[in-house]
C-alpha cells in the first residue's frame, strides 16, 4: 500500500485521526472543569487550574525539541503509535483520580507522550506530499486538531449527563484502540520515494550537532521561530479560556459555553486550514512567497478579531468575532510546515519544528497562567484585547524578513554548508 499513489492521502487521513485524539483528550479537560471540581476541590481556583493547564504545557514544550530529533533519527511509525497509545492512557487513567497531584502529575506524563506526536506527523506528511499538495495536506490535518478541540468541549456535556470519571474512560480506550489499527496500516517513508529533493539530500545523514549548528546558523528559522511563538499566545489562550470567556461574557452555563465555544472555533479553523492550504499550493506555484503572503493574510484576520472577542457581550459580537478568529488563524496553521520546508532540509524538519513547538507551547503556558490569574481579578476579556498588539508585530516581522530562494538555490545553500563543515 505503501507505494500505491494515493497513500499519502490514506496517510493524511490515518493521522487526521491520531492529531483528533491529540486536541480531544489534551482539550476536555478545559471544559470540565465546574463537574470535576465537586471532587477536587483544588480546581475552584482559576489560578490552580491554570497550573494544571500550564504544567502540561511546560512539559510538552521542553519535550518537543527532543521529540523533534528523536522523529529525525527514528522510525516515525512507532513513534507516532507509542505516543498515541500512553497518552490514551494517561486520559483513561485520569477518569481515576482522586486529587489535584494526580490530576497534576497525569498533565505532566500526556505532555511527554503528546509532545512526541507533532514533529513525526508533519514531518511524515510533508516527506509524502510535494509542493503542489504539502499546504493542503497539512491543512486536512489540522482540521484533526480543530475537530479533536471541538469534541473535547463536549467533556463537559458528557460529564453532566454521567461523570467525569466516565468521560475520560471513554475517550482514553478510543485512542489505545486507534493505535492498535495503526500499527497494522501506517507505514515509514521509504527514501526512494521522497518528493522534492534530490537523492543525494535524501540519503544525506545529518549528525545531531551539525544539524543543530545548521538551524542555528540560519537567520530565516530564528525569523520563524518568532512569527510562530508570539501568535501561539493568542492561539492558546482561545483552547485553553476562551469557554470560560463566552460563559462569563454571555453569562451561560458551562455546559453551553463549552460545545459552543469550541464548535464555534473548530467549525471556522476547518474552513481556514482548507481555504488557506488551497491558496498557498496554488499562489507559491506563481509566487515564491505565496505561503507567506497566505499565512500573513490569516494573522491579519486575528488582530480584530480579539477586540471583539475580547470585549464583546452578545453572542453576534462574540461568535463572529471566533469564527473570523478561526479562519484567520487556520491559514495560519496550514502553511507554518510547508513555510519551513522552504528553508530547512529535510532531515532537519522534525527537528525544526520541535523547536518551533518548543517556543510555540512556552508561550503558551505563560499566557494560561497569566489568565488564570486575569481570569480571578476579572480582566479575562480586556487580557484577550490586548493579544491584537502582539500579532501586529508577528506580521510585521513576517513580511519583512521571510525571503525564501528557489529550490535549486536552497539545496546548493544547503549542500555548500555541509561541505564546508565537513572541511572543518
Amino acid at each position: 500500500m505503501q507505494h500505491k499513489k494515493n497513500y499519502k492521502w490514506i496517510l493524511v487521513a490515518l493521522l487526521w485521526v491520531v492529531a483528533l485524539l491529540n486536541y480531544m483528550d489534551r482539550q476536555m479537560l478545559s471544559t470540565m472543569r465546574p463537574s470535576m471540581q465537586t471532587d477536587i476541590h483544588q480546581l475552584q481556583s482559576a489560578t490552580n487550574f491554570g497550573y494544571l493547564m500550564g504544567i502540561f504545557l511546560w512539559v510538552y514544550g521542553f519535550m518537543s525539541p527532543v521529540s523533534g530529533i528523536i522523529a529525525d533519527k527514528f522510525n516515525r511509525k512507532w513513534l507516532i503509535v507509542g505516543s498515541l497509545f500512553v497518552w490514551s492512557g494517561v486520559t483513561f487513567a485520569m477518569g481515576y483520580a482522586t486529587s489535584f497531584h494526580q490530576l497534576y502529575w497525569l498533565r505532566a506524563i500526556m505532555g511527554i507522550s503528546e509532545a512526541l506526536y507533532i514533529p513525526a506527523g508533519l514531518s511524515l506528511i510533508a516527506d509524502f506530499h510535494s509542493d503542489k499538495t504539502r499546504s493542503l495536506a497539512i491543512g486536512i490535518h489540522m482540521t484533526g486538531l480543530y475537530v479533536g478541540q471541538a469534541l473535547g468541549g463536549f467533556g463537559a456535556t458528557v460529564a453532566a449527563a454521567f461523570t467525569w470519571h466516565t468521560t475520560f474512560h471513554w475517550f482514553g480506550i478510543s485512542g489505545i484502540i486507534y493505535s492498535i489499527i495503526l500499527i497494522l496500516f501506517l507505514r515509514e517513508k521509504n527514501e526512494k520515494d521522497s518528493v522534492g529533493q534530490t537523492k543525494m539530500l535524501v540519503n544525506e545523514k545529518i549528525p545531531l550537532f551539525k544539524g543543530l549548528a545548521m538551524l542555528f546558523s540560519n537567520i530565516a528559522f530564528w525569523v520563524i521561530l518568532f512569527y510562530f511563538a508570539v501568535p501561539s499566545l493568542p492561539g492558546w489562550a482561545t483552547k485553553n479560556w476562551l469557554p470560560t470567556l463566552f460563559a462569563q461574557n454571555l453569562h451561560i452555563p458551562m455546559s453551553q459555553a463549552g460545545p459552543m465555544s469550541t464548535i464555534t472555533i473548530a467549525a471556522s479553523s476547518f474552513l481556514g486550514v482548507i481555504s488557506g492550504g488551497i491558496l498557498s499550493d496554488k499562489w507559491v506555484q506563481r509566487n515564491i512567497r505565496g505561503r507567506i503572503y497566505t499565512s500573513a493574510i490569516g494573522l491579519g484576520l486575528t488582530i480584530p478579531s480579539l477586540l471583539l472577542i475580547g470585549f464583546g457581550h452578545s453572542i453576534f459580537n462574540v461568535v463572529g468575532a471566533a469564527i473570523c478568529f478561526g479562519v484567520g488563524f487556520g491559514m495560519f496553521d496550514a502553511n507554518n510546515m510547508p513555510i519551513l520546508c522552504q528553508f530547512v532540509p529535510q532531515k532537519l524538519r522534525a527537528t525544526a519544528y520541535g523547536m518551533m513547538n518548543m517556543v510555540g507551547v512556552f508561550f503558551g503556558a505563560f499566557i494560561t497562567d497569566f489568565l488564570g490569574r486575569s481570569s480571578d481579578a476579572g480582566n479575562l476579556g480586556k487580557s484577550f484585547a490586548m493579544l491584537g498588539g502582539v500579532v501586529v508585530i508577528a506580521v510585521i516581522v513576517q513580511l519583512s524578513l521571510l525571503r525564501p530562494k528557489k529550490v535549486s538555490e536552497r539545496w546548493q545553500v544547503f549542500k555548500t554548508a555541509s561541505s564546508i563543515s565537513d572541511s572543518d
